[in-house]
């Protein structure tokens, strides 16, 4: 195999590369975490196959940007999977919407925008991520494989 080299020393910190080489640039960056989820729900006012009740797999895709620590983390991808998993995911998958999320029209449109107001409550308040500027960007949700609602920063908040 042409290029392939198996790693014969792990790199050590401190001994080959040193604490203040960890943080590699001073940018904003953006990661970026999906999570899929199974819901049932219908709407109201509305005159087509979604007034019966249906269901859906969602799939919800969450963009945060900021600025790296001193190890080049901005945030861990652990942590936005705990957010998701404590904060939002309890009230969507294997839920009936219609009654489990705040009174609305359960749109596309609707829960996005909600998902969006739950993370970026909470990454409001933890002081690690402010301090690095983490922001919650956007939210898209896919209704379907080819159909999704996105709801972005710029159209959310008032700066």
């Amino acid at each position: 195999m042409t290029g392939f080299k198996i790693v014969e020393k792990l790199q050590k910190i401190n001994e080959d590369i040193h604490k203040e080489q960890l943080k590699y640039h001073h940018k904003r960056v953006l990661v970026s975490k999906e999570f899929t989820f199974d819901a049932a729900h219908h709407l109201h006012c509305y005159e087509g196959k979604c007034k019966n009740l249906h269901g859906h797999t969602y799939k919800a895709i969450f963009g945060i940007s900021g600025y790296t620590d001193d190890t080049g983390l901005m945030i861990d991808f652990g942590e936005i999977k705990q957010i998701w998993k404590n904060e939002i995911e309890i009230h969507l998958d294997h839920r009936y919407l219609n009654d489990t999320l705040p009174m609305m029209n359960t749109t596309a449109e609707n829960i996005v925008v909600w998902m969006y107001e739950m993370m970026a409550d909470y990454l409001k308040k933890e002081a690690k991520w402010t301090e690095n500027g983490v922001r919650l960007e956007f939210v898209r949700l896919f209704e379907t494989p080819t159909s999704y609602a996105e709801a972005r920063r710029e159209w959310m908040e008032v700066e």
